[in-house]
């Protein structure tokens, strides 16, 4: 802080006109006293809670949230494996409901007199959701399906079984059976082979298959 300039009339002063000397202080600096005890201070606001709405201003000296060291990972991991094998299921059990087997299977079960007789009329899945259970590997020749089947008389399980020798060969049906509710066990391949009739195959005749690959 600088001090207002002061002047002081001196006699018998040679610089002065009126007999009197004039004295010309220059302006001092003053220094203001500091107490750092009285200085200014920001206190800390405390961190957003849940539930106390949007957040539209951060400021910088906003306390941060706790960091939870606890980690989830545990609890979410077998939930999403669970999740991903159920999904994985019911994708594969929609491929088997929707191949031309089942459905084949199904219209051959419709069409059978013994189960017919044993069912009712009206055959169709049990449940609203069918659960194909086994295995279909057409591409390898194997095929061992079951699912549940009703009627207007009764219910049951289905099971029918496939398998082909060679890879250019046909598949032969190994079992066709019906098990009802009771324990009573059905065999539908005792009227014939409806699967054979529909694929329209027909077995080679002996003649053909020894003289397969060559020339008369």
């Amino acid at each position: 802080m600088l001090a207002p300039f002061s002047r002081t009339a001196l006699r018998g002063s040679p610089l002065s006109h009126s007999g009197t000397r004039t004295r010309i202080c220059l302006p001092r600096i003053i220094r203001a006293p500091t107490n750092h005890h009285h200085e200014q201070r920001r206190t800390l606001i405390a961190a957003p809670k849940p539930g106390d709405g949007p957040l539209l201003e951060r400021r910088s000296d906003r306390e941060l949230p706790n960091i939870s060291q606890k980690s989830h990972w545990r609890k979410t991991l077998p939930l999403f494996a669970a999740l991903v094998a159920a999904a994985s299921l019911a994708i594969f059990n929609y491929q088997k409901l929707s191949s031309p087997v089942v459905a084949g299977t199904l219209y051959a079960l419709r069409t059978s007199p013994k189960a017919r007789a044993a069912l009712g009329d009206e055959i169709y899945f049990a449940a609203q959701i069918p659960w194909i259970r086994g295995g279909m590997n057409q591409l390898h020749g194997r095929i061992d399906i079951r699912f549940a089947v009703k009627g207007t008389k009764d219910e049951g399980t289905m099971r029918f079984v496939s398998h082909r020798a060679t890879p250019r060969g046909v598949f032969e049906t190994m079992e066709w059976s019906l098990e009802m509710a009771d324990g009573r066990r059905i065999d539908l391949l005792e009227d014939g082979d409806p699967f054979r009739a529909m694929t329209g195959a027909v077995e080679p005749e002996e003649d053909e298959i020894t003289t397969r690959g060559y020339r008369k």
